[in-house]
């Protein structure tokens, strides 16, 4: 692929987890885990693809109204996952950031999370964004309170662009759900503004590098005008 044509930042929606598992005879959580699975070999594959940010919608501010027991799967999946896979960080110079409310997370998770960002802060080949506890809408809400907290508050696009989680991350340049399902689903609002869409019918858990290719492919092909005419 051409390299000019590479998407610098991609985003996931990792959809399908639990109806991957249904559709199987096999309990949410068998899901989830094979889920865990395909999101490693995706940052792989984005790695070799040449992009440079990968943000992944790891856990909603929704995804709390499920059951006590799924939720908790999840945090100790979450937890585990990133005391496990240091190394692989290590040898694939891969850094790790987080976005959305740290407040809301467990304590174990938010220990193993900034051993994690501590631990690959000086990787460059690949920065991959964790959305645990996110939203969109309440990632502008507290965007606007820390801007609200300032002496003199200027709000207008640029500041709040700036209070964001990560404002030195660009915006994504392509923005991938998998599951079949064609709505954004509270994730990265504001930076979507200009995003080009990829739908996949794809389950996540057997999205495969292949078809994270021929997302890029099909990204590729498109012309981007950022609401300029032809």
């Amino acid at each position: 692929m051409n390299e000019n044509r590479v998407p610098s930042h991609v985003a996931i929606i990792m959809d399908g987890n639990g109806r991957w598992a249904k559709a199987r005879g096999l309990p949410r959580t068998e899901g989830h885990q094979k889920g865990l699975e395909a999101a490693k070999r995706i940052v792989l594959a984005a790695r070799k693809e040449g992009v440079k940010f990968l943000s992944l919608y790891t856990f909603s501010t929704e995804n709390w109204k499920r059951t006590t027991q799924e939720v908790g799967f999840l945090m100790s999946l979450i937890r585990v996952h990133l005391t496990k896979e240091l190394d692989f960080y290590r040898e694939n110079e891969i850094r790790i950031v987080h976005s959305g409310d740290r407040a809301g997370l467990p304590g174990e998770v938010i220990i193993e999370l900034d051993k994690a960002i501590e631990d690959t802060k000086h990787h460059h080949a690949l920065t991959v964004n964790l959305a645990i506890n996110y939203g969109g809408r309440d990632e502008i809400v507290r965007s606007v309170q820390r801007l609200c907290r300032t002496d003199s508050p200027h709000i207008d696009e640029n500041a709040i662009q700036q209070s964001l989680d990560h404002p030195e991350i660009p915006d994504p340049d392509l923005i991938i759900r998998t599951g079949g399902e064609m709505r954004l689903s509270n994730f990265l609002l504001w930076q979507s503004a200009y995003s080009e869409l990829y739908f996949s019918p794809k389950y996540w858990p057997d999205f495969m590098p292949e078809d994270f290719h021929a997302a890029l492919a099909d990204y590729a092909h498109r012309e981007r005008r950022f609401g300029a005419a032809h």
